[in-house]
C-alpha cells in the first residue's frame, strides 16, 4: 500500500468507529471507486489498535475509577454506582460476543453485499433519528429528577437498559449498521440523554474491539500468510487512526450535547442512497 492509501484508510476508521455513521459502508467508496487492494489482515488489527488507544486513553481515569470498584466488589460483596457500570458493562458485552461466535461467519458471507450495507445505513439511521425524537420527550419529562448530575453519568442506568443496549450491540454485526450507532439508538429509546448514551456506547466499545483485535490477531499468528504489508505502514495506521478517533470522541461528544443527532441521520440518508446509486 502507498502512504496515502494508509493514510486515508486509518482516517476513515479512525472517523467512523465511533461515530454513528458505519465504518463498513465508509470503506466501499476507495475499494470500488478508486480499485484499491485490499487492505490486510494486518492493517486491520492495527487501525483496531489505534482506535482501542483512543477509548481507553479518553475515558482512562473513568475506566481505573470503574475497574477498581468492580473489583472490590468482588471481594466485598457490596455494589457501588461504579462497580455497577462495570458489571454492566460486562453484561452488555455478552450478547455480541455469542452472536458473534454462532453468526459472524454466516453474516460475513451472505450480507457483505453492497446492498444489505446500503439498506441498512438508510434504515438505521431512520432508527437513529426517531429514538433522538422520542428520546427528546422522554429527557424533558425527567429533566427535573436528573437535576445537578453530570449530562454524561450512568449512575441512573439500569441493568434492564443495560441488557437491552448490549443485544442491539449484536445489530452491529450486519455490516451498515454502525456498532455506535445502534448501541446509541438503544440508548435513546430507553431515555438515556445523548452525552450519557454514547458514553455509555463508547465504554461498551473497548470490549469488543479487544475480542476482535484479538480474533484477528489469532487469525494472522495461525496464518502468516495473511499478513501483507510492511511494518511502517502498521505504525502509520495505528498512529493516524489513534489521533483521529480521539478527536472524534472529544468533538463528538461535545456537539451531541448541543445539536443532537439531526446532522448523523441525514449523513447517512445521502451515504446509503449514494451507494444505491453509484454501486
Amino acid at each position: 500500500m502507498t502512504t496515502t492509501i494508509v493514510i486515508v484508510l486509518a482516517l476513515i476508521q479512525g472517523l467512523t468507529e465511533f461515530l454513528p455513521v458505519s465504518s463498513s459502508a465508509h470503506l466501499i467508496f476507495p475499494s470500488q471507486l478508486l480499485h484499491w487492494p485490499d487492505q490486510g489482515l494486518a492493517f486491520d488489527v492495527a487501525m483496531h489498535i489505534g482506535t482501542l488507544l483512543a477509548v481507553i486513553i479518553y475515558y482512562l481515569a473513568d475506566l481505573v475509577q470503574i475497574g477498581t470498584h468492580t473489583i472490590e466488589s468482588i471481594f466485598t460483596r457490596r455494589q457501588t454506582p461504579l462497580s455497577r457500570i462495570g458489571w454492566y458493562i460486562v453484561i452488555a458485552t455478552i450478547p455480541a460476543g455469542l452472536f458473534g461466535i454462532f453468526f459472524e461467519s454466516q453474516i460475513s458471507t451472505i450480507a457483505r453485499s453492497t446492498d444489505v450495507i446500503a439498506y441498512s445505513t438508510i434504515i438505521f439511521g431512520l432508527l437513529l433519528g426517531f429514538a433522538s425524537l422520542v428520546n427528546k420527550k422522554l429527557v424533558w419529562k425527567s429533566i427535573a429528577s436528573i437535576q445537578g448530575q453530570r449530562s454524561d453519568s450512568l449512575r441512573s442506568l439500569t441493568l434492564q437498559q443495560a441488557i437491552i443496549i448490549g443485544f442491539s450491540q449484536a445489530l452491529a454485526l450486519i455490516p451498515g449498521t454502525s456498532r455506535s450507532g445502534v448501541t446509541l439508538t438503544a440508548g435513546l429509546f430507553l431515555g438515556l440523554r445523548p452525552e450519557a448514551a454514547a458514553r455509555f456506547s463508547f465504554l461498551l466499545s473497548i470490549p469488543i474491539i479487544i475480542a476482535s483485535g484479538l480474533l484477528e490477531g489469532y487469525k494472522l499468528y495461525s496464518h502468516p500468510g495473511l499478513f501483507v504489508g510492511s511494518f511502517s505502514d502498521i505504525l502509520l495506521g495505528v498512529f493516524v487512526s489513534f489521533i483521529t478517533a480521539l478527536l472524534v470522541i472529544h468533538f463528538f461528544m461535545r456537539y451531541i450535547s448541543k445539536s443532537g443527532m439531526g446532522i448523523f441521520v441525514v449523513y447517512r440518508l445521502i451515504l446509503g442512497f449514494s451507494l444505491l446509486y453509484f454501486f
